[in-house]
């Protein structure tokens, strides 16, 4: 389980594709120093396996059905990602209760920097737009974020992204079309579950 916050924006060093898989390899300094082989880490809000780590950068197995659900994809070497480590008993429950489990990838749909933020609206799958709610958690890229507004005609989200996020995450480079990964809050999924079996 995450947090959402990230702690770290790495680097993709080197992406091997293979018949079924692809290995990721992601520079990564600060939380390869708190990373075990086996370890989950979130990488752009997709959870991960450490299978090998160097001083400054840890490895990953990938399925490639991952890769086409996800926006993993679109990344090259080069590309930043969000990072986080899994969270622990007595890690601060700072953003919200994350899975690294991925629901669907949305787009950016429009960015309006303020004066002290930046106004980032999304498009979201229509399937996914029953589990947001505004001022409920939405998780974009392995970030915990606040759901400013809604729009279902247009299957739209904004949040506003204070310096603090667009310094430590890789928000910042995103830009009107890019893929986004999507987990929205869980809570939801199992009310909706809990209804349909009553």
């Amino acid at each position: 389980m995450f947090t959402g916050l990230v702690t770290e924006v790495g680097t993709i060093e080197s992406i091997t594709l293979g018949a079924d898989s692809a290995i990721l390899v992601i520079s990564a300094p600060d939380t390869v120093t708190g990373v075990s082989l086996g370890d989950s880490i979130a990488v752009s809000g997709v959870c991960l396996t450490a299978t090998a780590m160097s001083k400054h950068s840890f490895t990953a197995d990938v399925m490639v059905q991952t890769l086409s659900l996800t926006s993993l994809g679109s990344y090259k070497e080069g590309d930043q990602v969000n990072l986080e480590l899994a969270a622990t008993l007595s890690h601060r429950m700072g953003g919200h209760m994350v899975q690294g489990h991925v629901d669907g990838v949305a787009h950016v749909s429009s960015i309006i920097d303020g004066e002290k933020w930046q106004e980032f609206t999304v498009g979201l799958p229509e399937s996914l737009m029953k589990y947001v709610v505004a001022q409920g958690s939405i998780c974009i890229e392995g970030v915990s974020l606040t759901v400013g507004q809604i729009n279902d005609e247009r299957n739209e989200v904004t949040v506003w992204l204070i310096p603090a996020t667009l310094e430590k995450t890789n928000l910042s480079t995103k830009k009107i079309g890019d893929p986004l990964n999507i987990e929205v809050d869980v809570l939801a999924k199992y009310v909706e579950r809990l209804l349909e079996k009553r």
